[in-house]
C-alpha cells in the first residue's frame, strides 16, 4: 500500500499535520523541549556522545510531523513534566512500567489515565519514583485538569482545549480539532482560526469590530489574541 492510500485510511487524529515549531506554539511548549520529547537528542559524555530517546513516537513517515494524537500526548506529558516537576527519567520509568506491567503501549493516550485504573498506576508510579502520597494526589489533580481539556470518544481524542488564562473569557473558548480548519486553533463557538483574528488585529481592526463581524463576544476575540501571543 503506498503512502497516499495509507494516509486516506488514517483516522483524523492519526494524520501527520503539525510541524514541530507549530505544535510547540499551540501547546505553549519550548520548541527545543518538544523536539527532545519527539525526536530525541544527543548529549556529551566523557567518551563520545549519548542519546536521549524520544518519549513520543511521531506519526509522520519522515519523523518530523506530529498528528493530533501526538499533540494530546505532548499536552499530557507537559502536565507530568513541566507543571508538576516530574523528571524526564521518572516519566520514562512510568512509560516503561505501563508498557511492561499494564500492557499499555501509549500511556499518554491511554484511557487508563482517565478511569479507576489510574489510581493503581499512580500508586505504583509514586512508589517507583519515591513520590509521597500527597505528591500522588497533587499529580492526580493536575492530570485531571489537563485530561478534562481533551474531549474523547472512548480511547480516541477528538478535541483539545489548550490552556489560556480562564479569566480572559472562561474555559474552552479556543479548541483544536483535527476535523475543523485542518486542525488549527479556532474559536470554539464559530470555528474561526485564531491566527486569522490576530492578522486582522495586526492590520488595524479593533476587537469590537471583529466581534461584531464574527458575531461573538469581544472577550472571545481577546482570548484568541492572548492565546496567539502567549510565549
Amino acid at each position: 500500500m503506498n503512502q497516499r492510500v495509507a494516509k486516506k485510511t488514517m483516522k483524523p487524529h492519526e494524520v501527520p499535520a503539525y510541524g514541530l515549531g507549530e505544535a510547540a506554539r499551540y501547546l505553549k511548549i519550548a520548541p527545543a523541549t518538544l523536539r527532545s520529547w519527539t525526536l530525541g537528542r544527543t548529549y556529551p559524555l566523557d567518551r563520545g556522545k549519548g542519546f536521549f530517546e524520544p518519549l513520543i513516537t511521531l506519526a509522520g513517515p519522515d519523523g518530523h510531523l506530529l498528528s493530533f494524537a501526538n499533540l494530546v500526548e505532548a499536552h499530557v506529558l507537559r502536565a507530568l513534566r513541566t507543571e508538576h516537576g516530574i523528571s524526564v527519567k521518572d516519566v520514562r520509568t512510568a512509560i516503561r512500567y505501563a508498557e511492561k506491567e499494564l500492557g499499555v503501549d501509549h500511556l499518554l493516550l491511554s484511557p487508563k489515565l482517565r478511569t479507576a485504573e489510574r489510581g493503581l498506576f499512580l500508586r505504583k508510579y509514586g512508589t517507583l519514583i519515591n513520590l509521597s502520597r500527597a505528591g500522588q494526589l497533587a499529580m492526580e489533580r493536575l492530570l485531571d485538569a489537563h485530561l478534562r481539556r481533551v474531549e474523547w470518544k472512548v480511547d480516541v481524542p477528538l478535541k483539545l482545549y489548550p490552556f489560556i488564562p480562564e479569566e480572559i473569557a472562561g474555559a474552552n473558548v479556543i479548541s483544536i480539532n483535527p476535523s475543523v480548519q485542518f486542525g488549527r486553533p479556532v474559536l470554539e463557538s464559530r470555528a474561526i482560526k485564531t491566527e486569522s483574528i490576530v492578522e486582522r488585529i495586526d492590520a488595524g481592526e479593533t476587537v469590537d469590530d471583529l466581534a461584531k463581524d464574527y458575531g461573538v463576544r469581544p472577550e472571545e476575540i481577546t482570548a484568541a489574541i492572548v492565546y496567539e501571543r502567549a510565549a
